[in-house]
Formats: C-alpha cells, sequence, structure tokens
C-alpha cells in the first residue's frame, strides 16, 4: 500500500471575477477540513469515517452549496441530497429531497448502515431521519441572505442556474483580472459560484471511500434530482478507488463519471490520473464539471474542463495542495 490520501472540493465552475476575499475565505474553508481529515486518517480513522467527519463540517458551513448555505428552489425552500460509499463490498447510502436533516451527509451513512435500502428521499427520507434520532432543524436554517438575493436575480433572468451567489464587493480585486462574464448553461454570468462538496479518502488499510452533498441547482423545479445521490454519477468507490463529482449534474448523470473512473482503471488498465483525464475528456459530451479521486495505492488526482474547481488534496509522504485555477 502507499498510505494514506484524502482530496476534497467545494465546486466546479468558478467565476474568473471572484474577489480576492472570497478565493482566501475558501481556501481557509478547504485547507481546514483538510487538515481535520488528515488528523483523522493519522490517528488511523478508517477512510468511511473520515469522508463523513469531512463531509459534515463542510455541511455546516455556509460558505459552499450543501446543508447550511445551500442553494434555493423555485419555491425559495431548501432541498438536499447527499450519497456516501465505502468501496469495501460497495456498500452506500443516499438520500434526496431533505428539508429538515442538518447533516445530509450522516442519514445517507445510516441508510448504508442502518437500513435494507441503498436510497431514500423526500418524507421517507425524512421519516426514516426521526426513526434514526438524527439532528433536525427549521428550513429557515439553511438559508442564507445571498441566496435569497441570488433567487431573486435568477427569477429575474427566467432561469435555473448552477448554484451562484452575489459577491458583496471586489470584483476589481479579482485574482485572476478577467473583466468578461463566463457563461455556463446558457446564461452569461458575472458572480461568485460555489457548489457542491465531496471529499474521497483511501486510508493506510488501502480502504477507499467517498462522500458527496449538495442543495443542487439554483431556482430548481421541487422536486429535481442530481447526480450527487446517485450511485456511479455523483459518487462511487470500489476496492481501487474513491471518486466524487460536482458541476453540470445532468452531464455527469448521462456520463455515469465517477464509475467511469473506476471503469477505466479497471478494464483499460489505466492509472488514477490518467483516468480522470480520461473521463472529463470523453465523457462529458459539451456538459462542464470535475472530480477528484483517489486509487487504493495512495494517489491523488483532480480534473475538470471548466473555468476553476474549489479543491485540496494531501498524502501520506507531505504534499499537500489547496487551490481554485488551473
Amino acid at each position: 500500500m502507499g498510505g494514506w490520501a484524502i482530496a476534497v472540493h467545494g465546486g466546479a465552475g468558478v467565476d474568473p471575477n471572484l474577489p480576492a476575499e472570497r478565493q482566501e475565505q475558501t481556501k481557509q474553508l478547504l485547507t481546514r477540513v483538510l487538515n481535520l481529515g488528515i488528523d483523522a486518517l493519522r490517528s488511523s480513522v478508517s477512510a468511511i469515517d473520515v469522508v463523513e467527519l469531512v463531509v459534515r463540517e463542510l455541511e455546516s458551513d455556509p460558505l459552499f452549496n450543501s446543508g447550511r448555505g445551500s442553494a434555493l428552489t423555485e419555491n425559495g425552500t431548501v432541498e438536499m441530497e447527499a450519497s456516501i460509499m465505502d468501496g469495501a463490498g460497495r456498500r452506500c447510502g443516499a438520500v434526496s429531497g431533505l428539508t429538515t436533516v442538518k447533516n445530509p451527509v450522516s442519514l445517507a451513512r445510516l441508510v448504508m448502515d442502518k437500513s435494507p435500502h441503498s436510497y431514500l428521499a423526500f418524507s421517507g427520507a425524512e421519516k426514516f431521519a426521526k426513526e434514526m434520532g438524527v439532528e433536525t432543524v427549521e428550513n429557515e436554517y439553511f438559508i442564507t441572505q445571498d441566496n435569497v438575493e441570488m433567487l431573486k436575480l435568477a427569477k429575474e433572468a427566467g432561469s435555473i442556474v448552477f448554484d451562484y451567489r452575489i459577491p458583496k464587493a471586489g470584483y476589481e480585486t479579482c485574482g485572476t483580472g478577467v473583466q468578461s462574464p463566463i457563461h455556463m448553461n446558457g446564461l452569461p454570468i458575472s458572480i461568485y459560484a460555489p457548489e457542491t462538496v465531496g471529499c474521497v479518502v483511501v486510508d493506510s488499510q488501502g480502504r477507499c471511500a467517498a462522500a458527496t452533498s449538495t442543495g443542487g441547482l439554483l431556482n430548481k423545479r421541487m422536486g429535481r434530482i442530481g447526480d450527487s445521490p446517485l450511485i456511479g454519477a455523483g459518487t462511487y468507490a470500489c476496492d481501487i478507488c474513491g471518486v466524487s463529482c460536482t458541476g453540470e449534474g445532468e452531464a455527469i448523470i448521462r456520463g455515469t463519471l465517477a464509475r467511469e473512473v473506476g471503469a477505466v482503471m479497471e478494464y483499460k488498465g489505466l492509472g488514477l490520473q490518467e483516468a480522470v483525464d480520461f473521463v472529463i475528456k470523453e465523457r462529458l459530451d459539451e456538459g462542464k464539471a470535475g472530480l477528484i479521486a483517489v486509487s487504493n495505492t495512495g494517489e491523488v488526482a483532480y480534473g475538470f474542463n471548466c473555468v476553476g474547481m474549489f479543491r485540496g488534496c494531501a498524502t501520506q509522504n507531505g504534499f499537500m495542495e489547496v487551490g481554485i485555477w488551473d
């Protein structure tokens, strides 16, 4: 075995005019959760426990689109979804349509560990949460003023958009110096874009795990389900790798993106980074997305075909990186 490795993400597709202050905030959060995972791995915590621990922390911070800070539906409410997968035996759990569960990833873990099912949604998932005694809060807990303002803008534009939020100030301080707006999903935008969160881990025993959590698209239809809770699309782990995806959910679903990384490693004999690069290039068609991945030999990799991805990664040999741009 090559030792442990960990990667985290906070979404792919970043406004090139992202103010420097926001960039620093995201890097600080990614560094904090990365160190949380590193400390756990150094204490011999299992891969599946580490991915849950890290994603819970991301869900509890409103900076990214998961848990508190989730994107709002067309009705101005929050519907969250998450999944988790243990590569050992390909055990998995997923949830959708959550409106009161404080940490969706932990309910997904309970679906995996405490139910005969792999996926629960909406009222059934909420009922299961009550039976399991997980912490619940009012829907208002998840709603931030940034997202209220962004929903208003999306409705004025008449569009369903990715999880974009309005920066409070500071385009002139943008680290990239790009002045023109970017285009995604057919909508020209010049606003800040945090997204889905995820974590992948291989522990010192070579066990891989992955978890992903999101509030989904801003101004989405009630009941819309994206890639994040879909095993093989937004999340996948097996005996050779763990993968978490982010970006255009519908494109990720069509390409079964997370599973494809493991498939080309297994059937084409590609290494981890080669597999990630192949999948990003060949399986997204015209979609925009990114992903993070680890292998059972302690490798870590990431890839994206859009403007930036909030990410961080570290390995047992001392390598550590936190970044946004290429």
